[in-house]
């Protein structure tokens, strides 16, 4: 995959990720900024998504830990896990907010 690919799919995962987080409805604010978008939540806490451009990765940061995402069969795979990144997110966004999130 080249620069241009990288960007192009990386965009759209992060796009979805914000339109996912606006339809559940639940008290998720969150920003980007250049590369990174941040997901905070009631008690303060974080997490941070970011594209990893040498390695061609999208990175997220949470209280489990750090996870490297590859682009792998039209998907975005942890490297660790073997989770999807959405279904990471999500996962993650509830243990965060402490609370069972109704993703639509």
């Amino acid at each position: 995959m080249n620069e241009t690919e990288f960007h192009q799919l990386a965009d759209k995962q992060m796009q979805i990720i914000e339109e996912m987080i606006d339809d559940s409805g639940a008290d998720i604010d969150f920003e980007t900024s250049g590369n990174v978008m941040t997901l905070e939540f009631e008690n303060r806490s974080q997490i941070i998504i970011n594209r990893q451009e040498p390695m061609k990765e999208i990175w997220l940061a949470s209280r489990s830990g750090g996870f490297h995402f590859a682009y792998i069969d039209q998907q975005w795979i942890c490297s660790k896990t073997g989770v999807e990144l959405i279904a990471m997110v999500k996962q993650e966004c509830e243990k965060h907010a402490d609370e069972e999130i109704e993703w639509v």
